[in-house]
């Protein structure tokens, strides 16, 4: 007997080894699917897509490492889990402008009717970065394990997940009027491993812990532009001073003409293209869960996700367009221009590329979730969850520069003090919000889910971006499991997600505000912007005993 149960545990061990590599293997190489949104708990789950995201008190196996740890101790003998899913996504804004626009001069905006879009995804794999490629969906796996002994009350467990994606990409067409507020915005933070237990305290109450130990990548390409009315006047003055052949007079000037055509000053024209590639390799937090079933008909459960502040570092470049280089060239040929310029604080030259090292600390915001199961009878089951996620940790994103960034430099007369940092301010809030299941069981092998989560924007009115396009939104969603046999799951689940927004001209001084120190950053200073978010889903798992 005891040399039997000597090669039965080191069976077990070698499953368990196989099982944690191929986790961890998968982990790094998987390729991710994409979504745009502050965005906890979307992509995260099949079976909690489907009943929208209301499962705290009813944790589905596995995946309870996730939405509530104690869940674990639910799940008896040693089983592997295999998830599936694809998505698409659809971002798009409208621009219009209004009676009266005036931008220091300049009266007609070129994206002024337009419509952006195509929108595609991009992926970040751990290890290599961000392919060049882009999707027009994108699918992904995901992979995970658990491990018990028949009476014991410990079940220990690992998955890769992904915790937080965000993704746009609108490079199709070089013509894209959205382009100027993230050409290119990749956010992800994606589950490696999460090694977990859950114990199962009585036969009413279960407690659970899981580390989810995390890579977490932040991807920024956008052109610029700064339709800023001082540069309006500073063209319009050229306009007058110059004319079509430049002025005589004007190197005893300020240089005005000085850059030739190239550098009249259009506050309309890219100014630049930054690019920025940043990654937090190795970040854990923790989760924390109870698990509370007194009766059939009814369970509790809550949980805390922890959070962390990230510190990110990569690299950027900044690649100047002629339009400021060459207005710059053309003050420093002047006589007056260089005291003009020493002034105002402008650099000597702009580079037409700059590029070295950044870091920037983001937060990843703790999450509590509420929930409730209730079976008012045998075959029918409600669920219902409270979310809070403490967004308003992050109220502002700073890229810290390895040196003075001269482009940025040209501006300290709109305000910028350091040009060695580049800040927004986000403004993001920490909301509440709720999500709503229902589960019907047709018949012993057959369940049937339907899901509601209206989703409250942790983004502000007047905080609302492209590069954060995520207004207030509706989840809808439905899936089924159903029973292979007694080791063996399968479900399915499909949602759809939809948001609009409205932002009349200066609703929002993080895209279209036009006073002259709102520079950085209101690519659509003074336009009516309006648009919205559509995502697609649909995803597959499995799961049995091994």
């Amino acid at each position: 007997m005891d040399h039997t149960f000597t090669r039965r545990n080191t069976r077990r061990r070698a499953r368990i080894r196989r099982a944690m590599a191929a986790a961890s293997l998968l982990g790094v190489g998987m390729p991710l699917a994409t979504h745009a949104a502050v965005n906890e708990n979307l992509l995260t789950s099949v079976t909690a897509m489907s009943l929208g995201n209301a499962v705290t008190a009813d944790p589905p196996g596995i995946e309870s490492i996730h939405f509530n740890p104690a869940g674990l101790a639910r799940v008896k003998g040693d089983r592997e889990f295999h998830n599936i899913f694809l998505a698409t996504l659809n971002t798009t804004a409208k621009f219009h402008q209004p009676d009266n626009f005036d931008i220091g001069g300049f009266k007609n905006d070129p994206v002024n009717g337009t419509t952006g879009g195509p929108t595609r995804l991009n992926l970040y794999v751990p290890g290599y970065g961000m392919p060049g490629w882009r999707l027009p969906a994108a699918a992904a796996a995901t992979l995970g394990f658990s491990f018990n002994n028949e009476g014991s009350p410990f079940t220990f467990g690992t998955l890769t997940y992904p915790q937080s994606v965000f993704s746009v990409d609108h490079t199709k067409d070089p013509n894209d009027p959205m382009r100027f507020d993230g050409k290119r915005m990749m956010m992800q933070r994606l589950a490696l491993l999460s090694p977990a237990v859950g114990y199962q305290v009585s036969d009413t109450l279960r407690v659970g812990v899981s580390v989810p130990i995390s890579h977490q990548a932040m991807v920024i390409n956008t052109d610029m532009r700064l339709p800023n009315k001082l540069l309006g006047i500073i063209g319009k003055l050229q306009e007058g001073w110059c004319g079509d052949g430049g002025n005589p007079v004007d190197t005893l000037a300020f240089g005005l003409c000085g850059g030739g055509p190239e550098g009249r000053i259009n506050p309309f024209k890219r100014v630049a293209n930054l690019n920025v590639d940043m990654t937090a390799p190795i970040d854990p937090t923790i989760n924390l869960g109870v698990l509370w079933e007194p009766k059939d008909w009814f369970a509790l459960g809550v949980v805390y996700q922890g959070g962390s502040k990230a510190v990110h570092t990569g690299t950027y470049e900044f690649r100047a367009d002629p339009m400021m280089r060459k207005f710059v060239e053309g003050m420093y040929a002047s006589l007056l221009g260089p005291i003009a310029a020493a002034v105002t604080g402008m650099p000597t030259s702009i580079p037409e590329v700059q590029k070295g090292n950044v870091t920037a600390t983001i937060p990843f915001p703790a999450h509590w979730q509420v929930g409730f199961k209730f079976k008012p009878v045998k075959r029918v089951q409600f669920n219902v969850d409270a979310n809070y996620t403490k967004w308003s940790e992050w109220d502002a994103l700073t890229l810290q520069f390895d040196q003075s960034i001269k482009l940025l430099e040209a501006g300290r007369i709109l305000g910028i003090t350091d040009p060695s940092k580049l800040s927004i301010n986000t403004g993001f809030r920490s909301v509440v919000h709720w999500g709503f299941g229902l589960q019907l069981q047709a018949t012993k092998k057959l369940t049937l889910r339907f899901g509601y989560e209206p989703r409250k924007s942790s983004i502000p009115a007047d905080k609302m971006s492209l590069m954060t396009l995520l207004p207030d939104t509706k989840l809808y969603s439905v899936g089924f499991n159903l029973k292979i046999d007694r080791d063996t799951d399968i479900n399915v689940g499909a949602s759809y997600l939809k948001g609009d927004f409205d932002a009349p001209a200066r609703s929002s001084c993080n895209l279209n505000c036009d006073k002259f120190f709102n520079a950085i950053y209101n690519p659509y200073a003074g336009m009516d912007v309006s648009g919205g978010i559509r995502v697609k889903y649909i995803g597959f798992n499995f799961t049995k005993r091994f």
